[in-house]
């Protein structure tokens, strides 16, 4: 399902704003909150047992952000950085509609 253009401003706007992580996340950076602009056009969920599946059908079980090819957290680790958020923190149980499977 493609983003709206709403979705893509805010993409593109993380994108431009910070600099994409490479390597182990910073020790200070910030988690991302429900609340924050950019989680909440992609519809990110700390839990992704509380995705709005009406409003995200391309949610599927299973789907986490642990296993998303964004996520940059290590293997087994509660959480970690990811692309999308600019490196911000995000739960390895949560889910975005950013999601892509890791290869």
């Amino acid at each position: 399902m493609p983003c709206s253009r709403r979705q893509f401003i805010a993409i593109a706007a993380t994108f431009a704003s910070s600099s994409v992580l490479t390597g182990e996340a910073r020790a200070d950076a910030p988690m991302v909150s429900e609340s924050d602009p950019t989680a909440q056009a992609l519809g990110y969920r700390a839990n992704a047992s509380q995705v709005d599946k009406a409003k995200y059908p391309k949610f599927q079980a299973g789907q986490s952000c642990s296993s998303c090819q964004l996520f940059q957290g290590k293997a087994g680790a509660a959480s970690g950085p990811c692309q999308i958020f600019g490196g911000k923190i995000v739960n390895s149980g949560g889910w975005c509609s950013a999601y892509t499977k890791k290869a």
